[in-house]
């Protein structure tokens, strides 16, 4: 019990003789040891690696789940060292919805046929984000939460200790400087100055011997950055397969529906054209004339023994259409597309090609025009040149 008490009145002199020694730094009245600058460049880039690191964590987090509650979730069963449970993403469940309506609206019809190749699509890229999310989380995540919760601990206690033995050491720099002037006037104070010399040599070497441990830990930052710069890497490496992926996928499902839209466009156009009137066939979508200038109107005519009439019987044939006088244009092929049928021009990503509308074409859709080839074209393949 004794001990116990005299240890505690030791350790709360030594805490009045620290605060005692920083308020008079503070206020200018005593003398501060300076760090050497090599020192004080290892401690501005250790603080500067904590705070990037803990930014760059949190922005990560938000962009891999925006939702903050689902976040807050997670960093709970990570506390409670819980496994966090299986999250349906976004693109899941609105596959999921995609598919139940289809089931809904007839798998057999038009848009049944598309809302399940969109789900489906949907629900690749839901498990494509599932994957991505789950390797920048260990690749990426995982490393520099160990760096904040673990080696920034360490280095913030050393930090703390060479603090408090730098405030020990001035403190008794400063009670030795007050024996020797004592000593100046009396002789008496000669046991003080002995005992403050004796103080100042501990302290000295605590101060040092803690200040190499500090050191050390500080210059470990430089192999923090190499081991980040690696998780660097491979969260980009994640982040570039996740987005190959998705692209990949929209591509094939544009490919699909680009199919779809020309099974489409040809039934309606010839269930329109036999049942329109000369007025509803020529006038071109509003969608169309913004796009590319209309040709002028074809008339309806009565079809003639041995004359072809494309536009009365509804039917395209490429090889019969007329490009107009005005109104055509040149066009970059983004990707490559594979025709459907002889009535749809196949293309590679690149290609040059001319292109131009009809009255009555679906907006979606052109004529393209490469060498003697020519047939429909998507528009959502082609850039547009002025």
């Amino acid at each position: 019990m004794e001990f116990n008490v005299k240890k505690l009145a030791s350790d709360a002199g030594v805490f009045f003789s620290r605060a005692m020694q920083f308020t008079e730094e503070k206020l200018g009245q005593a003398e501060k040891t300076e760090l050497d600058a090599h020192f004080e460049n290892l401690l501005a880039r250790a603080d500067c690696t904590k705070n990037w690191t803990e930014k760059i964590l949190r922005q990560t987090e938000v962009l891999l789940q925006p939702n903050p509650s689902a976040r807050v979730e997670e960093f709970l069963y990570e506390k409670l060292d819980r496994k966090v449970p299986s999250r349906v993403t976004n693109g899941e469940l609105l596959a999921q919805y995609m598919t139940e309506a289809a089931s809904d609206f007839g798998p057999g019809t038009p848009y049944g046929k598309t809302l399940i190749k969109v789900g489906e699509t949907q629900r690749r890229l839901g498990a494509a984000e599932r994957e991505f999310i789950r390797s920048a989380s260990i690749n990426f995540l995982t490393p520099l939460r160990n760096f904040l919760e673990g080696d920034w601990r360490t280095i913030s206690k050393e930090r703390r200790i060479l603090q408090n033995r730098r405030l020990d050491l001035d403190a008794c720099k400063a009670r030795l400087k007050k024996a020797k002037a004592a000593e100046a006037k009396a002789a008496l104070w000669s046991d003080e100055v002995e005992k403050a010399e004796h103080e100042l040599r501990l302290t000295q070497t605590e101060f040092d011997r803690q200040a190499e441990v500090t050191r050390l830990l500080l210059e470990g930052i430089s192999s923090t950055h190499v081991n980040h710069l690696r998780c660097l890497h491979e969260f980009v490496e994640s982040q570039t397969n996740y987005y190959a992926q998705c692209y990949q996928f929209m591509l094939d499902l544009q490919k699909q529906l680009g199919s779809s839209k020309g099974e489409i466009f040809s039934g309606t156009f010839v269930g329109n054209a036999e049942s329109a009137s000369p007025a509803a066939t020529t006038s071109p979508p509003a969608v169309a004339a913004a796009t590319l200038p209309a040709v002028p109107t074809i008339p309806v005519v009565p079809t003639i023994v041995g004359v072809p009439n494309t536009v009365a019987e509804g039917v395209l044939n490429p090889s019969e259409v007329k490009p107009p006088a005005s109104g055509t244009r040149r066009a970059r092929v983004l990707y490559d597309y594979e025709a459907a049928d002889s009535t749809e021009l196949a293309l590679l990503a690149d290609e040059m090609i001319t292109v131009y509308s009809l009255p009555g074409m679906d907006p979606d859709w052109l004529i393209g025009e490469r060498g003697n080839q020519k047939g429909k074209v998507p528009v959502t393949y082609l850039e547009l040149l002025s």
